[in-house]
């Protein structure tokens, strides 16, 4: 299906069914934020959160969605009565937030934090939806799972991570051989320059603190441990046929360069822009075609310079965690994924010091061994138990099954 959207945003169309997994998060704000500036092209389906009631019940009368899914079942009263009159069909639960993802819809934003989404990722992706994911975490723990999924089912995959969107946009499919590297930038996060001593001292409110992007708290200290740009780094693998080696990072403070591509001839080519999450969440809403947005319009002679530096892989430890977890496959890049959310949850409730985040995921990484991965089973297999052995190293009780929620919402 072809949306057309010009400049005066009017739709020729029948309008786009689109559906957003994790609404109250800040990827699922800004998906809401475009969606609300051209109404007349969008049917909004459903919208999921896990815990916010009262933001979810505004953005689904606002946008008078079909379903409104709240993952905490404790809370479905309270949005059940929040929705009264509104005609907004209200369910809560794991399961829901699944048949929120199947309900059939055009486009589908991938938008729940941590390996929660997975399942309802893997919904979306088996109506055959054009899905816009903006969970990394899903292609880390089941990348070929996932692959394999969106070739049986004729989805179309999108990456929204800034970084990932720039590779594709400069990316030559059709000539793959051509490409000799891809190069995702990253900005340093709040603690760039910081020396290793002050690090072991800094707050949840400083990491969260990010100096370019508005995200929420778990991708915001993924950032600043640049643990992101590893897991992202794992997620480039899956998208693009490229080898492991030749996935570089590079630190750019200023977020103007998204990432890069460079070719056999010695040509780079990279996308540019304002650090603002609603560019690469248009690319995939408006795709194939393009659509308006309200981001500030790069001006290169206002900024005047742009600088670069290779990451210190000793003040970012995550960065070689990453890599050795991406090299050694199976579930280890599961491991490496659960034992980080522990980690972060744990810092953030001020349980664990910044540089323990990194301490936490290599020790649990050394006491699992690499498994096979050959179905989901397996995948949820190494995800209790990484989770499960990251709280014990991290000195927190045991949690059940050894899950922590870390959705956003």
């Amino acid at each position: 299906m072809a949306l057309v959207i010009g400049d005066d945003t009017a739709n020729t169309g029948t309008p786009r069914r689109v559906s957003v997994l994790g609404a109250t998060g800040s990827v699922g704000r800004n998906t809401l934020d475009l969606i609300g500036r051209h109404p007349e092209a969008y049917d909004v389906v459903a919208l999921t959160a896990q815990r916010n009631v009262d933001l979810l019940a505004a953005q689904a009368r606002q946008c008078n969605a079909e379903l409104a899914v709240i993952g905490d079942e404790t809370r479905y009263d309270a949005l059940r009565d929040a929705l009264v009159g509104s005609g907004v069909e209200a369910a809560a639960g794991t399961q829901a937030l699944c048949e929120a993802a199947s309900r059939p819809s055009d486009w589908v934003m991938a938008g729940i934090v941590g390996a929660a989404g997975l399942d309802p990722t893997l919904a979306a992706i088996r109506q055959g939806a054009v899905v816009a994911l903006a969970n990394k975490e899903c292609l880390v723990c089941a990348g070929e799972l996932m692959l394999d999924e969106v070739k049986q089912s004729g989805a179309t995959l999108l990456p929204v991570d800034s970084e990932h969107n720039a590779i594709y946009q400069v990316f030559d499919f059709n000539r793959s051989r051509t490409v000799d590297r891809i190069i995702l930038t990253a900005s340093g996060g709040p603690f760039l320059n910081l020396d290793v001593t002050a690090m072991a001292q800094v707050t949840p409110a400083q990491a969260v603190a990010h100096p370019n992007w508005d995200m929420g708290d778990k991708i915001s200290v993924d950032s600043a441990t640049m643990m992101n740009k590893g897991l992202e780094s794992i997620e480039a693998y899956h998208l693009f046929p490229v080898e492991a080696d030749q996935i570089e990072i590079l630190i750019h403070p200023q977020s103007v360069v998204h990432s890069l591509v460079g070719y056999v001839d010695g040509s780079v080519l990279a996308q540019l822009g304002a650090p603002d999450m609603r560019t690469p969440i248009a690319y995939t809403l408006a795709w194939p075609d393009r659509m308006a947005t309200p981001s500030q319009r790069l001006d290169l002679a206002r900024i005047g310079n742009l600088s670069f530096e290779a990451p210190d892989p000793m003040r970012f430890p995550s960065l070689r965690l990453a890599r050795e977890a991406l090299e050694a496959g199976g579930t280890a890049p599961t491991v490496l994924n659960a034992a980080n959310e522990i980690a972060v949850a744990a810092f953030l409730a001020e349980h664990l010091g910044f540089l323990e985040i990194a301490r936490v995921v290599e020790e649990t990484l050394s006491k699992i061994a690499v498994g096979s991965v050959a179905d989901l089973a397996d995948v949820t297999a190494a995800d209790i138990e990484a989770r499960a052995t990251a709280r014990q190293i991290a000195g927190l009780p045991p949690l059940g099954d050894g899950r922590l929620s870390l959705v956003q919402g």
